[in-house]
């Protein structure tokens, strides 16, 4: 399944990507039961709590459908938030592909080296990214999101707490995060956490659609023109290595995102940096395309 958050005239709720269409799953609920639809069809980090009953609900529905036109939409014609607008943690990994590693003369890390960043980068599928006031080194950062579908602590199969997987751009503030003079080191606050510096979307892909989520590639374009290029079998160290590392110690939570790193690429080693006006589309085999503009901080 791909499962999305967004709005149309009605509000924000649940609705399911299939054959080319955006199926709202509230009034699709609602039409085929004639019954108020569930708390779970509002809010996709509660759907992502209902476990496999909300799964097995939906499956149910769409056997059970009867197809109107009045809740089949139009990809093109919503407002797409980020799928989890609302995560009580956000991970991201550091130099996780030696390509990226090479780039920018960073050896390998001897383990998940991560930081984080906080809701407010959160923004979806066809939204504006922010040029901030303070920064005239935008870069950007296609990489592979996983989400947590249940409470992790201490985990032996790491990849049974997984829900599914999603797209990330990791933009960052290349001369906020390196500063000219700093004794302290880099500075991840304001050189990863500005607003809007987390594309995420367009949705989720439930984990049984992606098998192997080793074996994806990942392209991000700017304006048409390809600007990274990788595969996800090239991470150092692997999604169930990430999961396992994070939960020893920090409790995972339903809804929790991890971003997986980079490939090669990023104008941080090219020098092209992202303007005003760019269009950024960081493409995931099997998942999607996120899509972004570039507008500046007014």
């Amino acid at each position: 399944m791909k499962l999305l958050l967004f709005s149309a005239q009605n509000g924000r709720r649940v609705g399911l990507y299939q054959d080319g269409k955006i199926i709202d799953l509230v009034k699709a609920y609602e039409y085929t039961y004639d019954a108020s639809a569930p708390n779970w069809f509002y809010d996709l980090k509660e759907f992502i709590e209902g476990g496999e009953g909300s799964l097995f609900l939906v499956k149910k529905l769409l056997s059970d459908l009867k197809y109107n036109d009045e809740f089949m939409l139009d990809p093109n014609q919503i407002l797409y938030y980020p799928p989890i607008p609302n995560p009580e943690k956000i991970f991201l990994m550091a130099v996780n592909y030696k390509t990226h590693g090479n780039e920018t003369s960073t050896n390998p890390p001897k383990e998940p080296y991560l930081f984080t960043k906080f809701n407010n980068t959160l923004v979806g599928h066809n939204q504006p990214v922010l040029i901030p006031k303070s920064s005239q080194k935008v870069d950007h950062e296609i990489e592979l999101g996983v989400v947590i579908g249940k409470k992790a602590k201490y985990v032996k199969n790491p990849l049974d707490y997984v829900f599914g997987y999603t797209i990330f751009n990791d933009i960052s503030f290349r001369d906020k995060q390196f500063p000219s003079e700093n004794p302290y080191g880099m500075r991840w606050v304001h050189g990863k956490g500005m607003d809007t510096a987390l594309p995420m979307g367009p949705w989720i892909v439930t984990k049984d659609e992606i098998p192997n989520p080793h074996n994806l590639k990942l392209t991000l374009k700017v304006n048409g023109e390809i600007r990274q290029e990788g595969y996800t079998e090239d991470m150092i160290f692997k999604i169930d290595q990430i999961i396992e590392y994070i939960s020893n110690g920090i409790t995972l939570k339903p809804g929790d995102l991890i971003s997986t790193g980079t490939p090669s690429g990023v104008g941080l080693a090219t020098g092209k940096y992202l303007k005003e006006g760019d269009i950024i589309e960081a493409e995931i085999s099997n998942i999607g395309v996120l899509r972004n503009y570039m507008v500046k901080e007014k």
